[in-house]
């Protein structure tokens, strides 16, 4: 399917650009989402007169994204989870925690974008996690997850 994309997407293309994606990918996630539109002629018309429109909240988006990333750049996370003895925790701090952690110090954070490269963290101790507000400003963030015993 010919779709016409409304706003940047990571390994497809900038906004404007006509890409041949498969049917349930732009069924499923790009149109509900708002990042496409299928390219008819018609919805290339509209999208060139709404051009500027889309350029100027794609330059918005990026630039409340790198404010945000400056204001988290270097900053601690602590998380306090049950761990045992050893050190290992007997649940998992995931990216819905991390987010969560970063939203209670006024960090707007969806656990979408808290990336973890090597999967949960399962161990107590201080880890740097990546964070990405937007496709193109990745931040670290350290989190230190601290043991909890009964």
């Amino acid at each position: 399917m010919q779709v016409i994309l409304l706003e940047k997407v990571a390994n497809l293309g900038n906004l404007g650009d006509v890409v041949k994606v498969k049917d349930g990918y732009a069924r499923n996630f790009l149109i509900p989402t708002r990042a496409a539109r299928r390219a008819t002629e018609a919805a290339i018309k509209e999208f060139e007169t709404r051009r500027a429109d889309l350029e100027k909240a794609a330059a918005d988006k990026l630039s409340a994204a790198q404010a945000l990333g400056e204001k988290m750049s270097g900053r601690t996370v602590h998380i306090t989870q049950k761990a045992g003895v050893d050190g290992r925790l007997f649940g998992s701090v995931t990216n819905a925690d991390i987010a969560d952690a970063l939203n209670r110090i006024d960090f707007k954070v969806v656990k979408s974008q808290v990336r973890l490269p090597s999967g949960p963290l399962k161990t107590v101790g201080e880890h740097t996690v990546t964070v990405a507000p937007h496709h193109d400003v990745v931040v670290e963030v350290k989190v230190v997850v601290l043991g909890e015993t009964d």
